[in-house]
């Protein structure tokens, strides 16, 4: 008997041991079901936006993402103080006139922008001084037409030769359909612009003055006791939003110029002629949105970095190193880097002498063979002459030179 107890006991602790090893085993892992590649989701049309003419542009590419007639000529209503924004900025950049100026409201200024008028106003008094800076601040925030005439009066000496000043710089800039006559932005003849051409505008505002930028985000501004919002709605709507200017005139519409930064993105969108109010805020918004949302910005080639070697003749060097003097950067629909192509247009027979920077060639990038942008190639190093003979040595070889394109790195 107590060996059948012996056993059955010996037994149990067997059952034990085993059943212990056999808890502690790991279950074998499940093996996973392969998921089904899903295509690349299309990028839908741009969203159908109240306003007469519109664009949307990538800021760090300056490319036109989106539009409609961006190229038709409107009246800019106050959309013109950004205009007067850049110059007021650049004469300030340049020494002609400081922020602490103390600017006087001339008679012009106080009865063709001041409180008498129906226009938007700073409630300027006459024959006070006024700092630069408050009568920016008042341009900007409170799109104030007697700041406006102050501002350029005091730049340029009269309204006239200031909307001078306005169109030698819009030039500059490439605002190839517009024209200023006024600081303000009031009804006159011959005072338009395109939502293109402000679109170009507003990004050179933004990378050329970023701190005078910076006061387009400022929600209220306060002078003579009288505190204003800045009319912008996006501002309150959207804490990415940081500029940049409103207008309105019956003739103009409701019109905006917005602004917005995610992470490394800036989107830039020009509404003109829009309904109302709240449509040109909306619209603004779901343009920038719709950049967001669709579309990437890369950078596909290095300033100062070589890419491409080709022979040099009749020079010290042998080679010529050619690149690009920026990064080039281009923004296109997700999903569309793969299809992006490059390809490099340089003479085939390179003869010294060539300067740093000097053009070479240039680089085309396509897309679906459609052209996205021409970027200049330049020489990376000055690349003088070689002496007598070793131009007469490389003069008796370029007869027997085939002639070749080079090739990229």
């Amino acid at each position: 008997m107590k060996l059948i107890r012996r056993t059955l006991s010996s037994l149990a602790v067997a059952a034990l041991v085993v059943g212990s090893a056999f808890a502690q085993q790991t279950p074998p892992k499940p093996v996973p079901v392969p998921r089904p590649v899903m295509p690349e989701a299309p990028v839908p049309p741009p969203p159908d936006v109240d306003g007469k003419t519109w664009v949307l542009m990538d800021y760090a590419t300056g490319q036109v993402l989106a539009s409609k007639d961006p190229d038709l000529r409107v009246e800019p209503a106050s959309i013109t103080k950004i205009m007067t924004d850049y110059v007021v900025s650049a004469e300030i950049a340049n020494g002609k006139i400081k922020m602490t100026d103390p600017v006087t409201i001339s008679e012009n200024a106080w009865r063709g922008g001041g409180a008498a008028t129906d226009g938007s106003t700073s409630f300027l008094k006459l024959d006070s001084q006024v700092p630069l800076k408050d009568l920016l601040y008042g341009l900007i925030i409170q799109s104030g037409n007697d700041a406006a005439i102050a501002l350029a009066e005091h730049t340029a000496g009269s309204e006239p030769a200031f909307a001078n000043l306005m169109n030698a710089y819009a030039k500059q800039l490439g605002m190839t359909n517009s024209n200023f006559e006024n600081a303000s932005g009031y009804p006159i003849a011959n005072h338009y612009t395109t939502a293109r051409d402000i679109a170009l505008l507003s990004r050179a505002l933004i990378h050329d003055f970023p701190e005078d930028y910076a006061i387009s985000a400022i929600k209220d501004f306060e002078w003579n006791g009288i505190k204003q919002h800045n009319r912008n709605l996006l501002l309150w709507r959207d804490n990415t939003v940081d500029g940049i200017k409103t207008g309105h005139t019956a003739a103009a519409g409701y019109c905006l110029a917005a602004s917005a930064k995610q992470g490394d993105s800036r989107m830039i969108a020009i509404v003109m002629g829009a309904s109302n109010e709240k449509a040109r805020a909306d619209a603004a918004l779901a343009l920038m949105n719709y950049g967001f949302r669709f579309y990437e910005t890369h950078k596909l080639y290095d300033a100062g970095k070589a890419q491409a070697s080709p022979r040099l003749w009749k020079g010290q060097a042998n080679q010529l190193p050619i690149g690009v003097s920026n990064d080039v950067l281009v923004t296109v629909k997700r999903g569309d880097y793969d299809k992006l192509k490059a390809a490099m247009d340089i003479p085939a027979t390179l003869v010294a002498p060539f300067t740093k920077g000097q053009q070479v060639g240039t680089l085309h990038i396509t897309l679906d063979g459609q052209p996205v942008q021409n970027v200049p190639l330049v020489a990376l190093a000055d690349a003088p002459q070689a002496g007598f003979f070793g131009r007469l040595w490389d003069s008796i070889m370029l007869w027997f030179h085939s002639d070749k394109k080079p090739d990229a790195k």
